[in-house]
């Protein structure tokens, strides 16, 4: 459906429709992430509440992960095929609709169904946001609009965790989510009544074999990697790592075969996810960085938390206000670092980045059980800010590289692998710290201790990672269509 208004563009060339159509899609972003971000902290309270082993509550997170990976795929052709307003009303839904299942919730397994619904409409979120602010911005403001999208992502998760913390502190998890469903049914009654389409659709086909391959292939290697956190063998001498090491093969056996189903059907415009988006040098590079940083981004918010209370031994509320200054001071950078790129293109902006990201974490490698906290808020506030200066040019980069006919399947690309890449740092850096916590108690040594010994190990791992976004940064170019005159351009 066509979209068609009257009203006149802004002064940076933005429809003032589509302009509204952003702030509402910004708003229903935020609140998925918020949502997303609080259940970290409030695992143990679930924990104990509903007598559930570590292992079993840890589904909390896992099956929304899970849930996200095999969803986002498809966004591709949603966005395709289905209006704005359709999809946004009724991703909307399903989070509203789940969050009122996980606070109605008798037991483990109604609440689990309730998170699994929430995931179905957060996954459609940023994917829709993102694609729909490539098609309404101009290419010569999107590092600004993408900025916002990057306060978004920061503000989500600091006001998530000190909220949550303070929640927890005070009152019952079942609270998380009565604060979350108003908030929830507010933005759905809004957006329903002021969202326009935009653009237009087309009756694009449904692959009935690329559904359960990109469900298998996904949803597996995210299961897969959530696997390695996991703890001992079970009665029948089964781990969670060799489990995760079965899921990972099925998975991948599944993403080849789903790679060349997407191969042979992208040559008549019917593939579920167009992988032509890939022969974009610019789009892909950004792609593996912003992929990276997720990585480091995603075991960092997940790891720090629990050192902050297993090893230093604060209180949810303070482990939530040591994180706040940092992700709050990267969500307000976001439009500043968007204004820079828009003017100097990303490379300023990412190279200086990506190297305080890999520096920080280096940081973090060192600390230990008497870490002083200012050194902590210090380092995660240099963390933040190196983040702030990579996510902005990273966005608008790589989805700019690509035609507009492309902008969906860029953007659920790039989600994809971000889920992917989230839930390989969350493992990665989880099962360093448990595998270490626990040998260092089979040894003997003070569970701080041994926590501390993990901590820095974890941390060092994706320190390593942190290299590769910093020396690939400096290939990524501004595209074309958002270069000033004479300047080089994006190939």
């Amino acid at each position: 459906m066509a979209h068609d208004d009257s009203t006149p563009a802004r002064p940076d060339g933005i429809d003032p429709a589509g302009m509204r159509v952003i702030w509402l899609l910004l708003v229903a972003a935020f609140v998925a992430i918020l949502n997303e971000t609080t259940m970290g902290i409030a695992i143990p309270h679930l924990n104990r509440d509903l007598g559930l082993p570590p292992e079993l509550g840890q589904w909390m997170t896992s099956a929304f992960m899970l849930t996200m990976a095999v969803i986002i795929p498809t966004t591709g052709f949603l966005l395709q095929r289905f209006t704005t307003r359709q999809v946004f009303i009724a991703a909307m839904s399903a989070f509203s609709l789940g969050t009122l299942v996980a606070l109605i919730a008798p037991g483990f397994a109604v609440l689990l169904v309730g998170r699994v619904v929430q995931a179905l409409g957060t996954g459609v979120m940023m994917p829709l946001l993102m694609t729909t602010m490539m098609n309404v911005v101009p290419p010569q403001h999107r590092g600004r609009m993408m900025g916002r999208v990057s306060l978004v992502m920061s503000l989500a998760p600091a006001i998530g965790q000190s909220v949550s913390g303070a929640v927890l502190d005070a009152l019952s998890w079942r609270w998380l989510f009565a604060i979350m469903l108003p908030i929830a049914l507010v933005s759905l009654i809004v957006g329903a009544r002021l969202m326009t389409n935009l653009g237009t659709t087309r009756d694009a086909p449904i692959d009935a074999v690329s559904v359960p391959l990109s469900a298998l292939a996904f949803g597996g290697i995210v299961f897969g990697l959530s696997q390695f956190s996991g703890g001992a063998a079970d009665g029948d001498g089964i781990s969670p790592a060799m489990i995760g090491i079965v899921s990972l093969a099925v998975g991948a056996v599944a993403l080849g075969l789903f790679v060349w189903r997407q191969l042979v059907l992208q040559r008549d415009d019917r593939a579920l996810l167009d992988l032509r988006v890939l022969r974009s040098g610019n789009y892909s590079i950004a792609v593996i960085i912003t992929a990276l940083v997720a990585l480091t981004m995603f075991g960092t918010l997940t790891t720090l938390p629990i050192y902050l209370q297993d090893v230093v031994g604060l209180e949810a509320l303070e482990a939530g206000l040591i994180m706040l200054p940092g992700s709050v001071l990267m969500g307000l950078l976001g439009p500043i670092m968007g204004r820079v790129y828009d003017r100097h293109g990303p490379r300023p902006l990412l190279v200086p980045g990506t190297a305080l990201v890999a520096a920080m974490l280096f940081l973090y490698s060192t600390v230990g059980e008497s870490t002083p906290v200012p050194l902590l808020v210090a380092g995660q506030i240099g963390f933040s800010i190196g983040m702030a200066m990579s996510f902005t040019p990273l966005f608008s980069a790589s989805l700019g590289s690509l035609p507009r006919s492309l902008y969906s399947h860029g953007s659920a690309v790039l989600s994809s692998l971000q889920q992917v890449a989230g839930a390989a740092g969350v493992a990665i850096l989880i099962a360093t710290y448990s595998g270490l916590l626990q040998s260092g108690l089979a040894d003997g040594l003070d569970a701080r201790v041994a926590g501390a010994a993990g901590t820095r190990a974890g941390f060092l791992i994706a320190a390593i990672i942190a290299i590769v976004p910093f020396a690939l940064s400096f290939f990524v170019r501004k595209p074309a269509d958002q270069q000033s005159p004479g300047a080089p351009a994006a190939h």
